[in-house]
């Protein structure tokens, strides 16, 4: 059973990314990271083939058994998390999260809270140090 990852490059997804890490080692299990791409990527599709090859030469590091997988932007991050959490009946799923406004939470929806609450296995929500 691994571990399931949501992985964007800003601080929050980096932090995620070294929580899963500790929690796959810590639990000898695999890595199965969800990279979605920004919404302000537009179509060029070279910073999010850049993310993805840096991720992996981190992953490389860590000697653990890994799959990165890539989502558009126009996929439903949460629902592709949780549907990858489900296929893979992972131990864990690990999201990072950020703070944000009453109004933004009511607009934008929060993609954090929906797999809390709807994921059927247990999720870890790692807040980051760094500021983006």
């Amino acid at each position: 059973m691994p571990i399931v990852v949501g992985y964007r490059d800003n601080p929050e997804g980096r932090a995620a990314i070294s929580r899963a890490v500790e929690e796959a080692t810590l639990r000898g299990q695999s890595l199965v990271v969800l990279h979605t791409e920004h919404e302000e990527s537009g179509e060029d599709h070279g910073a999010t083939d850049a993310e993805v090859v840096a991720l992996r030469a981190r992953l490389d590091e860590t000697g653990l058994e890994y799959e990165v997988r890539t989502e558009g932007r126009d996929r439903d991050v949460a629902g592709a998390l949780i549907d990858l959490a489900v296929e893979r009946d992972a131990a864990l799923v690990v999201i990072g999260i950020r703070k944000r406004s009453l109004v933004g939470k009511f607009l934008l929806g929060s993609t954090a809270q929906r797999v809390l609450l709807d994921a059927p296995m247990p999720v870890l929500a790692v807040k980051s140090d760094e500021r983006d």
